[in-house]
């Protein structure tokens, strides 16, 4: 199921980023590069309103997608071994084997 979620949020990322690069706040943008037809049956005024409205409608289509593909993930349902460090701690220390302590070399004063 989150391999759906996430395919669909890709393709909603992609379309997203066409239509924000095919916009310009300034009314030219890309729109205007492809040969002028769609300013000629539409009209520039809305041209640039689809593109807004398209921009917002896939916004809040990734963020619902994202949200809901949270309720997805498995929450803790698969039991989880302690870790290694918890196994150690929980462990009964093991005995080192016990030595003699080191002499000490002779320290006297020289004469």
């Amino acid at each position: 199921m989150l391999l759906i979620f996430g395919i669909l949020i890709l393709l909603a990322c992609v379309l997203l980023g066409f239509f924000v690069l095919v916009q310009n706040p300034k009314g030219g943008g890309l729109s205007g590069s492809f040969g002028g037809f769609g300013n000629q049956v539409m009209g520039v005024r809305q041209t640039t309103d689809v593109l807004e409205k398209g921009t917002w409608i896939l916004a809040a289509i990734i963020a619902v997608l994202c949200m809901t593909s949270s309720m997805f993930i498995s929450k803790g349902t698969v039991k989880q071994d302690k870790s290694v460090m918890e196994r150690n701690a929980s462990a009964a220390p093991i005995q080192q084997p016990q030595q003699a302590p080191a002499s000490l070399p002779n320290t006297q004063p020289a004469k």
